[in-house]
């Protein structure tokens, strides 16, 4: 299937089993009158295998060593891009950062890295399912930072356009989307 036939494919799927209007309160506390829940899609086989594609063919020339974001929404894309990026004989690795360490074992915030494996150097893109201000993905920034690792890129689905590209640009992180929210919202 062609990029722009892989894209409009994905579209459907999101539009059908991720997208839909009513009052919902976001993760930034505002308030909406259309909502994007990417599970469904993310955990479609189809809409995996989509989504694993084209952000792979969009990030495959950033150099990346890791692919990884915020608990829960960076998950299934992380692994689904690991798994792909191997496939295509580029590997990128994977991980998660927790929204909160857990209380008992490792007490980690980042997961995912054997006990000899570290961020130390490595150049990381963030992704997220879905965006609104970037501050979900500003705390996976942050934790990756701590663990000395470079945030290249932040890379989100979909784009809900209300401030996460002026948030990443103060503080001078790349970001781009596959979708922006107009592009579901005019139709």
């Amino acid at each position: 299937m062609s990029k722009s036939a892989s894209r409009a494919r994905l579209a459907e799927i999101i539009r059908k089993r991720s997208f839909g209007r009513g009052e919902i309160t976001l993760a930034s506390g505002r308030k909406s009158d259309f909502y994007f829940n990417l599970k469904p899609t993310m955990l479609d086989p189809e809409g995996a295998a989509l989504l694993a594609e084209l952000t792979y063919e969009a990030l495959k020339d950033d150099r990346l060593d890791f692919v990884g974001g915020l608990e829960m929404g960076a998950v299934p894309l992380a692994g689904a891009i690991a798994q792909l990026s191997w496939l295509k004989g580029h590997p990128i690795a994977a991980f998660f950062v927790r929204k909160k360490p857990k209380e008992h074992g490792a007490r980690l915030s980042v997961e995912g890295l054997a006990k000899d494996e570290t961020l130390q150097g490595k150049r990381i893109v963030i992704v997220e399912d879905v965006t609104t201000t970037g501050g979900s993905a500003l705390k996976a920034v942050e934790a990756v930072r701590e663990a000395g690792g470079e945030v290249a890129l932040v890379f989100t689905m979909v784009d809900r356009e209300e401030g996460a590209t002026e948030t990443f640009a103060e503080a001078g992180l790349p970001f781009r989307a596959l979708f922006t929210a107009g592009e579901f919202l005019k139709g």
